[in-house]
């Protein structure tokens, strides 16, 4: 449609909205979208020129009754940074109060840039004679569909409120609107407007809201006082015709009727039932405006507004309009996301306040204007916090437990976790550092060696903004290389050589690592990657790292994968300061000084390492790495033999260690995190560690640097308790809980974890549309990392762990999305569809991952075992698959889980097999009994087929049996036997295990 052929009459209501217009009512419509990210100048214009093509309505001008469109694109004026302050317009700007003709340009757009630590603002302005916010809002949609280069959704209709009322087969009401009567008063004292303007004010609250407008309208009535009030709510017409494509005003009012002690409720019946009664077509345009003369018309209202000021009488007490839920999305594009939409309130005659509410992800915004006067701003003030009690009671938003602002020294100053360790080196060169069963390395060796290798590191480009990979076994050699990586600027990437190759490259790959350093043995591993092996690596000694290139308390100290919901894991990117707030915390709450020596057994690849790495070495303690894979001999070593004092592990480690029977001693500080922790389990570690020993229960995701939320177990209250509660959040982190909605939930009410503060990492390598998604704006701008875990806050005012929202599972201490797991075992040519579950086996304590899959060939499952086995981390590999002709469905189409069958006891019937009473010989006998101990289970349904992990093992189970069975072949075999059994872990069948250990047994006679 060519701009001459788009025009549309002036509706009576339009007219009214002209002769009303005066500088001190400029009647303009703002709509402002707040985001952050880069939105150029002649981008945006591009965009409303085009917009403006789907968007006539934005570029009319008034030619005698008609609205014409001019053919002229809205002007895009570029604002000074600084110049818009979105929470405080206590005297708007000049850019903010002008007036814009209805001679045209009737419609402009504003463009506040981000300056670094504030968001970027659109501003759309419209006059209310040609746009309603409805229309605003469709017009702004429509700019940011063009900068996003998707197809535009015209608004093109010639509809007025007065045409559609006739469609509607509505007669036009007769009431003269001036006549009707002015009873209302102001809300509180204030000047004329003529003398002092208005003001406009914000109030971001957290969460969305239902029956808003009536809590709107009861939080003025109770906080105005005033003995009868009157609030007007404009009301959309096009909902009686949703077809209908514009941006014109298509609005008209319903009115609600008050006083004090008004339920919300009782005003929300009236609300619903106006609408039901189609009450705002009964008050729609007025016969008088189309009659008289614009200039006469103005004349009235002007006589009119003045005597309603001077009686403090007006049409109504305040006019609420809620624009309803906007989505970001529609308001982002490319480099630019949207935080937040708000719109300010025309200042009308004839009403004194004016609410404007727009509801958003998370976040409600209300925007008040009323005229300036004495006190304005102080009542206005005083308003928006009984509407924020109203809608987010202080008793919800406010928690004693995140009261955590404590300085530190890592906030005061540049420092990096390089410069602490070097710090700590020269102040105790000759203490133990590092130390294992070959012998000790001293700080000033460490300092020495590590210095060697990142010299190393950066002759081969990694410094700073660089990730280097690190694939070592837990030895002095990794702890050596990682302080290398730091000290050259780099970010380590760690690997666990446990991994499968695929993975190992496919991590390499998506975190574009420059190098990596490893062993000789690992080379081969990681082709076609830059390595540097430390076992070839020519001793310098005497170079030291270029000392610009150390790394700043912004830069990234490690990139740590872990698994990710599309199927591919994800790497997060944790900055020096963020640990370093973690260690400053740590250390004075784990009380760690030169005496402190951590056990370190746990992969690199695992965040809680971190505890038994930075802490001990920041202080001038030690590590005892504990060599080899886990096992109950390096168990064994680490409790009872390495003179460790502290320990960090997971609530599964701590079942196995009591299964184990062994005996740990010396031990101040058990740290326990990863999984939940129940009372019983944590009342026998305790008996087991001693009196002397505390045990805590930490909590912490990834992203939010290793732990983030402490409790102390308390013997006397906690023993009792299902689970151990999680506690309080460290210096300078808060918890908030939340509901779907993020608002604030009641204390003892469940709600979503979100974590806010100095720990919270720079978010996902390479991945910032999920960075984005799971690191978001809280109502108060700040940043946050939703967790997906469900907490609540106890009577003694601790949180306790409740479960997750979504379908990820925990395992072992580690973190696993099932679509990572399917998604390889559905690459397979055999497997049409895969559906991963947790489940408990009968008699254990812990879950095991379950895959069950459709097939369109035959394949074996531990065919698929093997497949995944070359994909995934031993972790991620399930301990059942389970072949199925269909999955089970709900009403809705959704695979029901609950009705999956249980895996365990499927391949554990005994039904038809022979049982073991009738072994062959006593190693049958004694293996059965040791079965059906760790599983446990009747040793009836063994046989000479079963499959450990199919009967109800897991990993860590598997190492309870083979503990049992290494001591069949006596102490002086029990190091080769368990090498033996580590070659068949991934499929330990009884006969297989038996076949082992009958051969160990023939080697011992033969010695």
């Amino acid at each position: 449609m060519t701009p001459e052929h788009f025009r549309r009459p002036i509706s009576p209501t339009e007219r009214l909205y002209l002769a009303a217009t005066s500088p001190t009512s400029p009647l303009v419509i703002h709509l402002a979208v707040e985001g952050y990210g880069d939105l150029p100048l002649a981008t945006l214009q591009r965009a409303v020129a085009e917009a403006a093509q789907a968007c006539p309505g934005s570029r009319l001008i008034h030619q005698a009754k008609f609205w014409t469109d001019s053919g002229r694109a809205p002007t895009v004026h570029l604002l000074e940074p600084g110049t818009l302050d979105a929470q405080r317009f206590t005297d708007p700007p000049g850019f903010l109060r002008h007036t814009l003709p209805p001679e045209g340009p009737t419609c402009e757009v504003l463009l506040h840039p981000a300056d670094g630590t504030r968001p970027g603002t659109v501003v759309f302005r419209a006059h209310h004679a040609v746009m309603d916010g409805r229309g605003v809002l469709r017009w702004a949609g429509e700019v940011f569909r063009a900068l996003r280069g998707e197809t535009p959704h015209p608004a093109r209709s010639t509809m007025t409120d007065h045409t559609l009322l006739k469609e509607l087969n509505q007669p036009a009401h007769h009431t003269h609107p001036i006549r009707t009567t002015l009873a209302a008063k102001a809300p509180w004292p204030t000047a004329t407007s003529q003398s002092h303007g208005f003001l406009w004010r914000k109030r971001t609250i957290a969460g969305t809201h239902p029956a808003l407008v009536a809590k709107l309208a009861s939080a003025v009535t109770e906080t105005c006082g005033l003995p009868q009030q009157r609030a007007m709510v404009p009301v959309d017409l096009r909902r009686h015709a949703p077809e209908l494509s514009s941006t014109a005003n298509l609005t008209l009012p319903i009115f609600l009727d008050t006083r004090p002690g008004t339920r919300w409720e009782e005003l929300q019946r009236q609300l619903l039932d106006a609408l039901a009664a189609n009450a705002e077509l009964a008050s729609g345009p007025q016969q008088l405006a189309s009659r008289v003369p614009l200039s006469a018309l103005r004349h009235v209202l002007r006589t009119v507004t003045a005597a309603s000021e001077r009686r403090d009488r007006y049409l109504c007490t305040a006019l609420i309009s809620h624009l309803g839920r906007t989505d970001l999305e529609s308001f982002s594009s490319g480099e630019f996301t949207a935080s937040t939409v708000y719109s300010l309130p025309v200042q009308s005659p004839l009403v004194p306040l004016s609410l404007v509410a727009v509801e958003c992800l998370g976040r409600t915004e209300i925007t008040l204007c009323h005229p300036n006067g004495p006190q304005a701003a102080d009542h206005a003030e005083e308003l928006l916090d009984a509407i924020e009690e109203t809608l987010s009671p202080r008793q919800a938003r406010l928690w004693e437990g995140n009261r955590t602002a404590r300085p530190t020294a890592a906030q005061e100053s540049a420092e990096s976790l390089v410069d602490l360790f070097r710090r700590q080196a020269a102040h105790t060169p000759d203490a133990v550092a590092l130390a294992d069963p070959q012998g000790e390395l001293t700080y000033a060796e460490l300092d020495r060696r590590s210095d060697t290798i990142a010299c190393e590191l950066q002759d081969l480009g990694a410094g700073r903004g660089s990730v280097v990979g690190l694939l070592m076994d837990h030895s002095a050699d990794a702890i050596t290389a990682l302080w290398a990586v730091l000290k050259s600027g780099a970010a380590y990437l760690p690997l666990d050589p446990a991994y499968p190759d695929t993975r190992i490259r496919q991590i390499l790959h998506d975190a574009g690592a420059t190098v990596c350093l490893t062993h000789k043995r690992h080379a081969d591993r990681i082709v076609p990657y830059g390595t540097l092996l430390l076992d070839e690596l020519p001793q310098q000694p005497g170079r030291v790292p270029a000392a610009d290139a150390s790394p700043r308390p912004d830069d990234v100290a490690y990139v740590l994968y872990t698994s990710g919901s599309t199927g591919r894991p994800k790497g997060v990117e944790v900055e020096h300061r963020n640990l370093l707030n973690y260690v400053a915390w740590a250390t004075r709450r784990y009380q760690v000084d030169r005496t402190s020596r951590f056990a370190l057994f746990t992969s690199l690849a695992f965040d809680l390492t971190g505890t038994s790495i930075f802490l001990p070495l920041l202080t001038g303690g030690s590590v005892a790495l504990v060599p080899g894979p886990l096992d109950h001999l390096t168990l064994r070593y680490a409790l009872e033999e390495c003179k460790a004092t502290a320990l960090k592990l997971t609530p599964t480690h701590l079942d196995l260690i009591a299964r184990l029977g062994l005996h740990p001693s010396g031990f101040r500080t058990l740290i326990v995190g990863g999984e939940q922790l129940t009372g019983p389990l944590a009342a026998g570690t305790q008996r087991l560690f001693g009196p002397g020993c505390a045990v805590i229960n930490e909590y912490g995701p990834t992203e939010a640097t290793i732990g983030c939320v402490v409790h102390q177990f308390d013997p006397h209250r906690d023993a009792e308790s299902p689970v151990v509660p999680i506690g309080l959040p460290v210096d300078n982190t808060k918890v908030h809980l939340l509901d779907a909605d993020r608002g604030f939930v009641p204390a003892g009410e469940t709600g979503e974890i979100y974590l806010v503060g100095d720990q919270l990492a720079r978010g996902y390598r390479l991945q910032p549309r999920l960075s984005s998604e799971r690191f978001v704006r809280l109502a108060d701008g700040t940043r946050a990392y939703r967790t997906g875990d469900l907490a609540r806050l106890l009577p003694s005012g601790v949180l306790e762990y409740i479960g997750r929202v979504d379908d990820q599972i925990k395992i072992h201490g580690h973190r696993i999305e099932p679509a990572e797991v399917a998604y390889p075992l559905e690459l397979h040519p055999a497997v049409a569809r895969a559906f991963v579950v947790a489940r408990r086996p009968p008699g254990q304590t812990h879950h095991a991952l379950c895959a069950y899959v459709t097939t369109r060939a035959d394949v074996t499952a531990a065919a698929l075992t093997r497949h995944l086995a070359e994909h995934l981390p031993r972790y991620l590999v399930p301990t059942a698959i389970i072949k199925m002709s269909e999955f089970p469905c709900t009403m809705n189409g959704k695979i029901d889980a609950a009705a999956l069958p249980d895996p365990f006891s499927q391949h554990g019937d005994a039904e038809g097999k022979q049982p073991l009473y009738e072994a062959q010989d006593e190693i049958e006998r004694q293996i059965a009994r040791i079965w059906s101990e760790v599983l446990p289970l009747d040793a009836a349904r063994i046989d000479e087929t079963a499959d450990f992990y199919l009967m109800g093992g897991d990993s860590l189970s598997l190492l309870a049996m083979f503990a049992g069975v290494t001591h069949l072949v006596g102490e002086q075999h029990q190091h080769g036997l368990m090498a033996e059994l580590r070659s068949i872990a991934h499929q330990p069948r009884f006969d297989r295990v038996c076949a082992v250990v009958r051969g160990a047994t023939s080697k011992g006679e033969d010695n």
